[in-house]
């Protein structure tokens, strides 16, 4: 084949892997097929099978170096949390005592809050988000962090 059949190969190829909601699998023949044409247009001079063989070869090789680190990689960011509301002000709806939980308000919506001081938190006290554990806040009034 000529070099330019494997650059489209490898465009085209490239353009699927963007197009479906995959997990960096077709993008490696992508490549693959471009090397394999950069290859061919830099004078390798292989012969038609040696050019079908080596592409397989590639991909597969790259598929197996390279995908794992990447998933990884692009994925590490993701673990936490979305939208972190640590250090945002949140209001109790009731008192809470020490260590103990109950509701509170913060943007606009009512959590599930806990005390993480010694002592009890009124009514409507602001009181600051030190931490969260899925979806309990875990607050303090704002006294306490300063």
């Amino acid at each position: 084949m000529t070099w330019w059949l494997w650059v489209a190969l490898g465009l085209v190829l490239g353009a699927i892997e963007l197009a479906t909601p995959g997990g960096f699998v077709v993008i490696f023949f992508s490549v693959a097929a471009l090397a394999v044409g950069l290859g061919e247009l830099l004078g390798l001079g292989l012969p038609a099978w040696g050019q079908w063989l080596a592409f397989p070869l590639l991909a597969v090789v790259a598929l197996r170096l390279f995908r794992k680190p990447l998933l990884a990689r692009l994925q590490s960011g993701t673990a936490g949390d979305v939208d972190p509301i640590v250090a945002e002000v949140a209001v109790p709806v009731a008192v809470i005592e020490p260590g103990q939980h109950g509701r509170a308000e913060l943007r606009g919506t009512t959590w599930s809050a806990r005390n993480s001081t010694d002592g009890s938190i009124g009514k409507g006290r602001r009181c600051t988000v030190v931490r969260t554990s899925q979806l309990m806040l875990f607050v303090r009034p704002e006294e306490a962090t300063r």
